[in-house]
């Protein structure tokens, strides 16, 4: 699960990141692959915002990016917030498209003891909110980079909150 920092990464459009185990057209998740192999992959690219870092790191959690398998990490984008269809303009050409929220699972704990609570919340009426970030589909392939630009392109028409995906 766990991912190590490069200098670049390359995605391809419908397939997610170049050399990635969880890249390709159909589901690679493995629980998703027993109930149905052939349902389309809608966690090509994982994103995780890194005040969730910062967050973790004031709880007593030694974080650091790709420790919880994203493939990129974002600052001062409020991507849980983001509605469904969102796209994010990476760098000079690449396109990802939110397809919903990850889903933390069990895993987490075996890299850091009590990690998948710490990453669980609750909101003011007691629904669960979850902490991992996005998943997206790839709509424009490119190399992207540390520090590269993120633009935000929000769907037009009624938007719809993130789900699990």
């Amino acid at each position: 699960m766990t991912k190590l920092w490069r200098t670049s990464i390359t995605l391809i459009e419908g397939f997610g990141v170049e050399g990635d185990v969880h890249n390709g057209v159909t589901v690679k998740h493995r629980g998703r692959m027993l109930k149905d192999p052939n349902q389309p992959n809608l966690r090509q690219v994982h994103l995780i915002h890194s005040e969730l870092f910062d967050e973790l790191r004031n709880d007593g959690f030694d974080v650091q990016p790709g420790l919880m398998g994203e493939n990129i990490t974002t600052s001062d984008i409020d991507l849980l917030s983001q509605p469904t269809g969102t796209r994010l303009h990476i760098g000079e050409s690449a396109v990802v498209e939110i397809t919903g929220l990850r889903n933390p699972c069990a895993q987490l704990d075996d890299l850091l003891p009590h990690l998948m609570q710490a990453v669980l919340g609750r909101d003011e009426n007691g629904d669960l909110i979850r902490k991992t970030g996005v998943m997206t589909i790839v709509v424009s392939g490119g190399k992207i980079r540390p520090n590269d630009s993120i633009v935000i392109e929000l769907p037009t028409g009624e938007h719809s909150s993130l789900q699990p995906v």
